[in-house]
Order: C-alpha cells, then structure tokens, then sequence
C-alpha cells in the first residue's frame, strides 16, 4: 500500500492536564502517515487522483488549534477520528503528537503519543 507523511506539522494549542497548560498554551508537533492507493496519481499526474494533503494539513492545525483537551492522547485520537470521517481513500493512518516543552521539573525531552488507525470496512 502507498503512503503520504506529512512531518513537522507545528501547531499552538490549549491541551493539557495542568490548568496553566490549557489558559497558557504551548507548542504541539504532528507528523502523519496516511495509506491509500496512489497508483491512479502516479500515472495521471494529477491533483485530483490524490489526496490534497493541503487540506489535512489545515484540518490538524485547526483541530489543534481550537481543541482544549487533558490529554494529548485525546488530542491524537481527535485527529486520526477527523482524518478517518473527512478522507474517505485512507484505509489506514499513523498519528503523532508531540510535546517538546512538556512542563515537567527537570525532563527536557519530548512525549509524544502514537496512534493507528485503520478504516472499518
């Protein structure tokens, strides 16, 4: 099966499980791999035998935008839901979401939440 990654998608967001988390807000970064079926595009050379991956781009900063959820698990999870119900070619996907500030005392690394998905049949 085929597949498009959409990587570095960064994002300001209100999701977290401290309340300063949610009134401040703080960068997220998504990447996605989205499976379908390209082989229509790659002999046709055209946008209409794609998925316009402009717009999954705009659908995931607006979700994470105006989202305000405890969990970033649930973040993902609203992403790969959005993906799933608005591009009907993906059969499966892979969200991340990462935190790279998370305000944790004395942790400078990242979390970050992976999530597959694959559409019922």
């Amino acid at each position: 099966m085929d597949c498009i990654h959409l990587t570095g998608i960064r994002c300001y967001g209100y999701t977290g499980y401290l309340p300063e988390e949610q009134v401040l807000g703080q960068w997220f970064e998504v990447d996605v791999k989205l499976w379908l079926d390209l082989s229509a595009a790659a002999r046709s050379d055209a946008i209409a035998d794609t998925l316009d991956y402009r717009s999954v781009i705009s659908l995931i900063q607006d979700i994470v935008k105006t989202s305000q959820f405890a969990l970033i698990e649930r973040l993902a999870g609203a992403i790969a839901d959005a993906i799933i119900q608005q591009c009907h070619q993906v059969t499966q996907l892979q969200v991340i979401v990462t935190k790279p500030a998370a305000p944790i005392p004395d942790f400078g690394g990242k979390i970050s939440i992976e999530l597959t998905r694959t559409r019922s049949v």
